[in-house]
């Protein structure tokens, strides 16, 4: 487990690291990057690079944590990628549906997948579901995270390349948003943002801006006509409330 700088979250937990790339959105890849630079320091986790490794050693940390958390799963990776065998996908939720004091936030680009496994997995209040949306040619994978019956089901808008209008946002509970960030960055219009907002707003969906992005991220900021948007849904009731109201 790791404290994280991710703005909508609170730690990371990997017991999967490495990924591969399947949209667009993975061009500039921060974890890849990241791997890269944790392999270059030493540490064994990181040995073989962004290849996809399983890390069950690691399964049993939220075991020991005592305090309620806000939890990024697999933020070095994707949970439901092809090579992750599904017993350890069934692992994970194990562990997950034993810690009920943690709220667990997945997200995954490989939408498919996620639709084919998830009637076979425990979907205890505490797990919330997310996927990847970066232009409209990735709006099929909504459609698929409609069905999972995850407690909280979200989009990550990030990096955001694109206008996404006419978003359907039924059975939707939460929109993160953000503009990529790091070297070689694509640029995010406000107008594009703005859209979201009004659409999140249309539909009573709770909305987040995470980031402007750009090579440096902290000098963007993350403010949208001058204020912050931090909305989130309301943790399980077994964890510590993170709640805003809507727009």
């Amino acid at each position: 487990m790791a404290t994280t700088s991710i703005e909508w979250t609170e730690n990371t937990w990997n017991p999967v690291t490495g990924c591969s790339k399947i949209s667009l959105g993975c061009k500039n890849c921060y974890a890849e990057r990241l791997t890269h630079r944790l392999k270059l320091m030493g540490q064994e986790k990181y040995k073989d690079g962004f290849k996809v490794r399983l890390h069950p050693e690691c399964l049993d940390e939220p075991l020991n944590w005592r305090k309620p958390r806000l939890v990024f799963v697999n933020s070095m990776s994707d949970l439901f990628h092809e090579e992750v065998p599904f017993e350890f996908i069934q692992s994970v939720f194990d562990v997950m549906n034993r810690t009920s004091l943690h709220t667990y936030q997945v997200l995954t680009k490989r939408a498919e997948r996620m639709a084919e496994l998830a009637p076979q997995l425990n979907w205890t209040p505490n797990i919330w579901m997310g996927v990847s949306v970066e232009t409209k040619t990735y709006y099929p994978r909504i459609d698929l995270l409609r069905n999972v019956s995850a407690a909280i089901r979200f989009l990550s808008l990030e990096p955001l390349l694109a206008p996404l209008s006419n978003l359907n946002l039924n059975g939707i509970n939460w929109v993160v948003v953000g503009g990529e960030s790091g070297p070689n960055a694509r640029p995010m219009k406000a107008e594009w943002v703005k859209s979201i907002r009004a659409q999140c707003k249309a539909a009573g969906v709770h909305f987040f801006f995470k980031q402007w992005g750009g090579i440096n991220k902290k000098a963007a900021g993350r403010q949208l006509d001058g204020r912050t948007y931090d909305e989130m849904p309301v943790i399980n009731a077994n964890s510590a409330s993170h709640a805003t109201g809507l727009i």
